[in-house]
């Protein structure tokens, strides 16, 4: 990930952050939380390297360390956490109903979701990638007359149309189906988010990830809107910039795999 791409995406975060105005959920401030001693934190448990769990069942992943280090930022204590595991759907409803106070579930910042909950400034630049077995494909330009497997009704498809005009696409409705095309030589490549990708490889080392990334999503951190949660907001901001400035969130994110 690009030192230049993460500072522009922080920009726009604090820009949408400072632009969201309030409502009110049912979720707990920055003095309850305090006074509780425990941080509910809405992840994922399925979702390798960002939120997932080991041989034992214990949670691991960025998500889980940047979560543990927020409980040590406002507690004093990174195991002072409820972990309350989320699906796709349920990561901002999480939030919205008061059933976690944040959410770190890779949770892209788009204008619809930010008018429903604030997010913080980016902890990390997600994006769209290339995976490919064929050893002899090492760049954007040797997929561009190749096939290409996509998810069906992604957004991806028009990012990979855009960026290989002339490349093949062919939809897939899982990663375990766009596996089975790669192995049997239907497909050259196969083109998904950069953090699940960086997963698929852990579990498949005979498998590489192109260096190109054909677009940038900011990851942030999920939390309720309205003014009361202001002092939430700015512990949690304070944390992510100060993080970023120590180098500590990119050498997190090489230790778990991601680009």
């Amino acid at each position: 990930m690009s030192q230049k791409l993460f500072n522009i995406s922080l920009v726009i975060g604090l820009l949408a952050v400072s632009l969201i105005g309030g409502g009110s959920v049912k979720a707990a401030e920055l003095e309850e939380i305090q006074e509780r001693g425990e941080l509910i934190v809405g992840v994922k448990d399925n979702l390798r390297p960002l939120g997932f769990r080991d041989g034992n069942g214990n949670l691991q992943g960025l998500e889980i360390d940047i979560a543990k280090r927020l409980a040590e930022e406002i507690l004093g204590n990174p195991d002072a956490i409820v972990w309350q595991p989320v699906t796709n759907r349920d990561r901002i409803n999480a939030v919205l109903d008061g059933k976690v106070d944040i959410t770190i579930a890779r949770v892209t910042l788009t204008e619809s979701r930010a008018r429903l909950v604030n997010f913080s400034i980016p902890y990390y630049l997600d994006g769209t990638g290339l995976i490919v077995k064929d050893k002899s494909i090492t760049q954007l330009r040797d997929l561009a007359t190749k096939t290409i497997a996509v998810l069906n009704s992604s957004s991806t498809i028009a990012i990979v149309r855009y960026a290989l005009p002339k490349a093949k696409l062919v939809g897939v409705d899982s990663y375990q189906e766009a596996r089975s095309q790669l192995e049997n030589g239907s497909v050259n490549a196969f083109a998904a988010d950069t953090t699940l990708l960086a997963g698929w490889i852990q579990e498949y080392p005979d498998y590489q990830m192109l260096r190109a990334q054909l677009s940038a999503e900011a990851l942030c951190v999920v939390m309720p809107k309205g003014l009361q949660y202001n002092q939430l907001r700015r512990k949690i901001n304070s944390a992510i910039a100060r993080w970023q400035t120590e180098g500590w969130l990119t050498q997190r994110a090489a230790a778990w795999g991601l680009p």
